[in-house]
């Protein structure tokens, strides 16, 4: 019913900058909220960033440094991420929060992850 596609992600060394896209599709009456989570080897997915009603969230680790945006006619958000560190190596999964029809309740949605590799 509803996909997310992400690109964007690939190697860069430290000290650069990756720009990640994800575009929603599919039948959409509106969306809530999108945002970006990441999930380190070995690790639990955590929260990256999400935007909803203008309003933006940052993880600690990322503030500063990360700025996500959105397109609402394009139903798509982006993810700007500048002096990436090696510990920001991740998969970048992207995610939406979405209402299908009128007065039906909120869904989440998952993209199928995109590879962010910080290494030298």
């Amino acid at each position: 019913q509803v996909q997310l596609v992400e690109s964007g992600g690939g190697l860069v060394q430290p000290g650069g900058s990756l720009r990640l896209s994800c575009a929603a599709s599919g039948s959409i009456f509106s969306i809530n909220a999108m945002g970006w989570y990441r999930q380190a080897p070995g690790k639990q997915r955590e929260l990256v960033a999400t935007t909803s009603g203008g309003n933006t969230n940052y993880a600690d680790s990322v503030k500063g440094r990360f700025t996500i945006s959105r397109d609402n006619a394009k139903n798509t958000v982006y993810l700007q991420m500048n002096s990436l560190k090696p510990e920001d190596t991740a998969v970048y999964y992207c995610n939406a929060i979405v209402r299908l029809r009128f007065g039906t309740p909120l869904r989440e949605y998952w993209g199928q992850g995109t590879q962010v590799t910080v290494s030298s």
